[in-house]
């Protein structure tokens, strides 16, 4: 199968202790609808990200995640919590 490319919004949550955690993913169509969507996100929670990864989904092989934006408080580790590598 072809790559495809996912185009993600993601929201930061502030967990109890102020920990910065991920929220539920929610998938965009292009990188406007990303970018615009963790704009929004941003504005309800700690922060958020927009973020992209290209890869094969029949083997599961991606790339790194590319970042297209990001709002607010983000935590150190943010590439990891996406699922690529720092």
């Amino acid at each position: 199968m072809a790559n495809v490319t996912y185009y993600v919004a993601l929201p930061i949550l502030a967990g109890e202790d102020g920990e910065l955690i991920a929220g539920e993913p929610v998938e965009a169509l292009n990188v406007w609808q990303a970018t615009s969507r963790a704009a929004g996100l941003a504005v309800h929670h700690a922060g958020a990200v927009a973020f992209s990864r290209t890869g094969d989904p029949t083997t599961g092989e991606f790339e790194p995640a590319v970042i297209l934006a990001s709002h607010g408080t983000l935590p150190a580790d943010i590439i990891d919590m996406m699922g690529g590598q720092s």
